[in-house]
């Protein structure tokens, strides 16, 4: 691995080195599809970063890419930052007004989109935008704009590689501290910032990554999360390239049937997700097996016993992923304590991560196989990385999480004021987040500093442990807990195909008792595993599912003020 302070810390680096020592492997495809090789990928880069040069995209600029993964996305990414300019992926789930800021402040010349999001540039008035290609070669609607097709305009750029007589591209020099990408976060607490990433922001945390994965050259990393999110970009895109691995892409949005399905011809060896998806096959294809089995859930009761069947649920879980997962990483937000036991108990092989864009993005996790780790942390700081606690109270040894590295980001982009309110003089990077070390040193994550609740008596409250034994029931799909007038209440979105299968044939007002019901007791039973001041006064149902970030955490400051 590269000294942090070395010129060859750049992404161009990286993938040249790759190459040449992959070439002919398989690199990037979407899932049950045929690959791009190590060699074909790079001679696509090559031709369209010429491509883009010879019509005036120069090192500094900024390049959006506005779509859902694909190996297009890649070629597009890594031919912009060869030129030395900028990416700013934009996450596909981003309003329409939110994409027109972000066009606008950037002031981009080209833009590669799909299909699904090329709606969102209709009404975009923008005068410095030369360009748009779309990735998969789609046109717009009732041609409202003029766009260039990927295919088409690849092969120009490859037969011009090629031509005698084409003007020779020769790129800027690129170095390790240049931006490679603009990020713009869809934060938890409001607006919106723009990360600005460097090559060795990103490569640091990925070449840390690839010395704890212990995978082979020519295995299969599965991607389901959007690449213009940096945790999957960096773990999930960067890290199998120096590892010499295959990105398989998912596709859509992938139903557990159509996973499966992909899992068994892919065989991966490792993933990254979101809490969110394995909170949703724990309570979708675990619990059940458990709750419909009178033996199940009399084995369950003790301990031996239901490690015992966990065990059995677990293999048949790696069966589900195509039987070869190594690893599959857990990040983005907290997962459920409950299945994180069921996962820990299974021996199912996930490693739970905790970082932020501003990190590029991991501060901890791992390391894989220790046995140290311990349920509900995040493992210890990853390679290369400073983490310390500032203003640790005395009693609990919880307080503001502070990260140091190669990987810290630049600053927010034209913000030096939030800037200065997130990176300290000499590069410690305030998280917001609460935590603490344990005596095995891994850090536990307690919640985020905005979050945390001042009850009238003085006491803090953290909502989120409270949300996971909320969530934790099988007829819930999210909650959220809120102050209200000096007390706590408790948001709760049902899972309403649950509640249709459990008041089949009842009336109306059946079924709101039911559901009345069901608060009522879970209010009850909760409170009586919390503290005095994290008791709740009501559980309140909700009808429509939270707005969420990418990494599928509720977007909170949308609710604060109810």
């Amino acid at each position: 691995m590269p000294e942090s302070n070395d010129v060859r810390m750049t992404l161009n680096y990286t993938l040249d080195t790759s190459v040449e020592r992959f070439g002919d492997l398989p690199a990037i495809g979407m899932a049950a599809e045929k690959s791009l090789t190590y060699n074909e990928f790079y001679e696509r880069i090559i031709a369209l970063a010429g491509h883009l040069s010879r019509e005036g995209v120069k090192k500094g600029d900024r390049i959006a890419i506005l779509s859902e993964n694909s190996p297009h996305w890649g070629i597009a990414y890594f031919a912009i930052v060869r030129l030395g300019a900028i990416a700013v992926p934009i996450l596909p789930d981003l309003p329409e007004a939110d994409v027109h800021h972000i066009l606008n402040e950037m002031e981009v010349p080209v833009l590669f989109v799909s299909q699904r999001q090329i709606e969102k540039i209709y009404e975009l008035n923008q005068k410095s935008l030369k360009r748009i290609i779309t990735l998969d070669d789609s046109g717009a609607t009732q041609d409202v704009v003029e766009v260039t097709f990927f295919s088409s305009y690849l092969d120009e750029a490859l037969a011009l590689t090629g031509a005698e007589d084409a003007e020779e591209v020769i790129f800027a020099e690129v170095e390790e501290d240049d931006l490679a990408s603009i990020l713009y976060t869809s934060g938890t607490s409001g607006y919106s910032k723009a990360v600005m990433l460097s090559h060795k922001n990103l490569t640091a945390n990925a070449y840390s990554a690839a010395t704890m994965i212990k995978v082979d050259s020519g295995n299969v990393f599965l991607s389901v999360l959007p690449m213009s999110h940096t945790y999957e970009f960096t773990l999930g895109f960067i890290t199998p390239l120096i590892k010499g691995c295959k990105v398989a892409y998912a596709g859509k949005t992938p139903t557990p049937a159509i996973l499966q399905k992909l899992c068994k011809h892919e065989k991966p060896k490792v993933m990254f997700t979101v809490p969110l998806i394995m909170e949703k096959i724990y309570k979708k294809r675990v619990l059940p097996q458990v709750e419909k089995s009178i033996l199940l859930s009399v084995l369950c009761k003790c301990n031996f016993g239901r490690k015992f069947v966990y065990k059995k649920i677990g293999a048949k879980l790696l069966e589900f992923f195509g039987g070869d997962l190594e690893i599959m990483g857990i990040g983005g937000a907290a997962l459920n304590p409950e299945v994180e036991k069921f996962l820990k108990e299974a021996e199912f092989p996930y490693l739970i991560g905790y970082g932020l864009t501003e990190s590029a993005p991991i501060l901890a996790g791992g390391p894989v196989g220790d046995p140290t780790i311990a349920l509900g942390s995040t493992g210890k700081p990853f390679p290369g990385v400073q983490i310390k606690i500032v203003d640790p109270d005395p009693d609990s040894g919880v307080g503001e999480i502070y990260g140091c590295g190669p990987n810290i980001m630049q600053g927010y982009y034209g913000d030096p004021d939030a800037t200065a309110d997130a990176l300290t003089e000499d590069g410690w990077l305030i998280t917001g987040d609460l935590g603490s070390f344990d005596e095995a040193g891994n850090l536990h994550i307690r919640g985020r500093s905005k979050n945390v609740i001042v009850m009238a008596n003085g006491e803090n409250v953290y909502p989120e442990p409270i949300e996971h034994k909320i969530n934790a029931y099988s007829w819930v799909v999210e909650s959220l807990v809120v102050e209200n007038n000096g007390k706590l209440d408790a948001w709760v979105y049902p899972d309403y195909e649950f509640i249709d299968d459990m008041t089949e044939g009842q009336s109306r007002v059946e079924r709101r008792k039911y559901i009345d019901d069901l608060c009522s007791t879970m209010r009850k039973e909760v409170n009586a595993q919390v503290s005095t001041a994290s008791r709740l006064a009501r559980v309140v149902e909700r009808r429509e599912p939270f707005i969420k970030t990418a990494t599928h955490k509720i977007k909170r400051y949308l609710y604060s003020g109810d």
